[in-house]
């Protein structure tokens, strides 16, 4: 499966970085991943043109999924959809309603509101978390 996880602006924390870094190299076991930082929405809307990818924006309003159903999705997506996968963290401000309406899906990690790189960082576990679900592997562990 190929899946992108790309955010809009720079990492400011060096702390948010590593974590990113970590989760990005246990992913490679699963997927064929990368990460892209990019500088506006425009960028974004570019790269899922160009890669022809299937977008799942983190937005507050979109709906929320535990780590199993989230594993179906990626698990579902795989067998039934030749694209790749685009998870899109926005920026500080959210997504502009235009971005929206161009996502496949809108995904919540929750009601609380998470700073977009700390969100960056869930996304990530999750994803990872999803596909040690998916090949039975002990991380989850059921919680």
């Amino acid at each position: 499966m190929k899946l992108t996880v790309a955010w809009i602006g720079k990492t400011k924390e060096p702390a948010i970085q590593a974590l990113t870094d970590e989760y990005l190299k246990r992913l490679v076991r699963y997927a064929d991943v990368e990460s892209l930082a990019l500088k506006d929405e425009s960028a974004l809307m570019q790269l899922q043109r160009r890669a022809r990818a299937t977008l799942v924006l983190l937005d507050g309003s979109g709906k929320q999924l535990s780590s199993e159903e989230l594993a179906k999705f990626l698990g579902e997506h795989q067998v039934r959809n030749p694209l790749p996968l685009l998870f899109a963290v926005g920026p500080a401000d959210g997504f502009s309603d235009e971005t929206r309406k161009a996502a496949s899906r809108l995904l919540s990690l929750g009601k609380m509101t998470l700073a977009h790189e700390l969100a960056r960082v869930v996304l990530l576990e999750q994803l990872y978390r999803a596909f040690t679900i998916l090949k039975g592997h002990p991380y989850h562990l059921g919680h």
